[in-house]
């Protein structure tokens, strides 16, 4: 058994077309070698032509075809096995954006990390905010293509162990596309309905673990978490001070910034109303040195005041 349950469907046609591959290649080189020297000038001091030979081009056509068809036929079986999930699938949207991932269930609770039951079947909806992504897990055997505006785009496995499996964009998405990871955490079921419970919202549309009150430090630590997932900023700001594909957040807040407004320079401070306006409408104005990549993140006038509060906490 496998981790998921299309290694044991994927991996023998894998392994088929590599075995079949190798003794072409060395077929084809071993008789590319051996005319090279049956018929080198030395032996062959005239040319002399050579005639068709109906046997052999009956061979080299249907033994292809007949190859080929077998690698078309258990492709389709499994591809279209891929294409049907199952009834009582898990419903998770995945939703992947310059550059991390967003998963969202359907109780509205959303994670940059994907969070699924083992030994249940697991259907992700998938969209693209942007360009074309590739979600790929490459222990489970499944890849689809994420692709914006499409709709009923679904890609499905079952984790057949707990555990933890690497997500890749197996699709290049731009500059930082080789930092597009994350990772699916398989779980029993008891431990899964446990943490599912956990992160449930309540009757005021908040999660069991969140206070009612909205202090400075609570704000912060609620825009901590939407930096981290909804907002995908982390894609290209660091917290750290670095330069990645936007500014740092690292002390920013208060700090005087030179941006491109129609091609002419301004200063700007960076106070509340420029990082609102930046996050609402990141193109209207341009930190000189970097590039207009950002799309609007799909945020409310709270989650936009709670991000705010804790890039003020990065000093």
């Amino acid at each position: 058994m496998g981790s998921s349950n299309f290694v044991t469907e994927v991996d023998p046609v894998f392994i088929f077309v590599t075995v079949v591959s190798v003794l072409f290649i060395i077929g084809i080189t071993a008789t590319m070698l051996y005319f090279l020297f049956r018929y080198n000038k030395k032996r062959n001091k005239v040319a002399k032509d050579i005639h068709g030979h109906a046997g052999l081009e009956v061979i080299w056509t249907l033994v292809p075809l007949v190859i080929v068809t077998f690698m078309f036929y258990f492709g389709w079986v499994g591809f279209k096995k891929m294409m049907n999930p199952p009834a009582n699938s898990f419903q998770v949207k995945a939703t992947g954006r310059m550059w991390s991932w967003l998963f969202e269930y359907e109780n509205g609770f959303q994670t940059d990390t994907l969070y699924i039951p083992a030994q249940k079947p697991v259907e992700l909806a998938l969209n693209s905010m942007d360009v074309i992504h590739s979600l790929y897990i490459p222990a489970f055997r499944v890849k689809k293509d994420v692709v914006p505006g499409k709709l009923k785009n679904k890609l499905w496995f079952i984790a057949e162990e707990p555990g933890s499996y690497d997500i890749f964009c197996a699709e290049y998405c731009g500059q930082r596309h080789s930092y597009m990871l994350t990772k699916v955490v398989a779980m029993p079921q008891n431990k899964f309905n446990d943490w599912y419970a956990s992160v449930a919202p309540d009757t005021n549309g908040r999660t069991k673990t969140t206070k009612e009150s909205s202090s400075d430090d609570e704000m912060a630590q609620k825009g901590s978490m939407i930096v981290k997932t909804k907002g995908g900023c982390l894609a290209c700001h660091s917290l750290d001070g670095s330069k990645l594909v936007g500014p740092s957040f690292k002390g920013i807040f208060g700090k005087e910034v030179v941006v491109i407004v129609d091609g002419v320079e301004k200063q700007e401070i960076v106070d509340e109303k420029y990082l609102r306006k930046s996050i609402t409408t990141p193109a209207a104005e341009i930190v000189r040195g970097y590039q207009n990549l950002m799309p609007p993140p799909p945020l409310s006038e709270q989650e936009i005041g709670e991000v705010i509060a804790y890039i003020k906490t990065l000093q």
